[in-house]
């Protein structure tokens, strides 16, 4: 079993567990997601299935939509409302202070990451030393915040609500707490939806909770539309076989101009994906990225 799987991911489970089901459902070990999703957190889940894992850190690297709910007042240890609140402030702002505040978070931000978070200092997933009651120094990275507007405003429980269009790396826990600490109130995260993903809405999504071994495949979609936005290079027959053989394809030999050097392409044959290939420049030549489906030639 291969392809492409748009679940709209529950809240109360891993990311991995959503992995985990879908593994038993197709009956197939190579399952993997396209970008965790906290626990508490629902929606877009891109998990591709068999070879098409391949494929999985192209759309890592892609903008993300949420739907996010904010309440200040609260500041807790993980950032949302899952973890052990620290302090409680007075909130005595107006929706005015709160868009205000959320024009400066616009454009291209320096984030710090939680300190509950999968990322790794000296090898050591940052939540592990959490929970062991350690801190470490997280080095600031650099975000870009495409749009974040209000969808609700602030209510009588110091809740709002906004739409974030963000790039990718970005928490959006940690821009909850920041628009606290902007707005001196603290905040925490209490509901997050992922939305959309590397262009799937979640309209495109099933629910995990429909998935079982019967029905998967109808849900099943071609992976090729996962890298729809990288140019397709279409490839001889003896040029399919070569590149699916580990050999390297010659650009004067290619009906592409402009070659771009890294640039990804759509490796074709006739109307098959064969795989992901990458512009080398210096050698004149498109190298393997990764292999998807091998050519059917008679």
């Amino acid at each position: 079993m291969q392809g492409l799987l748009l679940i709209n991911k529950p809240g109360g489970i891993t990311s991995f567990s959503a992995v985990s089901a879908v593994k038993r459902a197709a009956h197939e070990k190579r399952v993997g997601h396209t970008g965790t999703l906290d626990p508490m957190a629902t929606g877009v889940l891109p998990i591709f299935v068999g070879r098409a894992t391949a494929l999985s850190s192209l759309v890592l690297a892609a903008d993300k939509k949420y739907i996010a709910e904010i309440k200040l007042g609260v500041i807790t240890d993980t950032c949302d409302i899952t973890g052990e609140v620290l302090e409680e402030r007075d909130v005595s702002v107006t929706q005015n202070n709160v868009e205000d505040i959320l024009e400066k978070f616009k454009g291209k931000i320096s984030q710090i990451p939680p300190m509950y978070s999968a990322l790794k200092k000296d090898g050591v997933r940052l939540y592990d030393l959490a929970r062991q009651g350690k801190t470490v120094e997280i080095e600031p990275r650099e975000i870009e915040v495409f749009d974040l507007t209000v969808v609700k405003p602030l209510d009588e429980n110091n809740c709002f609500t906004v739409a974030c269009h963000v790039s990718k790396g970005t928490y959006i826990r940690s821009l909850a707490r920041d628009i606290g600490e902007a707005l001196a109130t603290g905040a925490t995260l209490t509901a997050l939806n992922r939305v959309n993903t590397a262009g799937f809405d979640i309209s495109e999504c099933v629910d995990l909770s429909e998935l079982n071994e019967d029905n998967i495949s109808q849900f099943l979609l071609n992976e090729e539309i996962a890298v729809k936005h990288l140019r397709a290079l279409s490839v001889t027959k003896n040029q399919a076989v070569r590149f699916c053989n580990g050999g390297q394809l010659a650009f004067e030999r290619l009906n592409v101009e402009n070659f771009a050097e890294n640039e990804l392409f759509r490796i074709k044959y006739k109307n098959q994906f064969l795989g992901i290939g990458v512009a080398d420049c210096e050698n004149q030549q498109v190298a393997i990225k990764c292999i998807i489906n091998y050519p059917e030639v008679s």
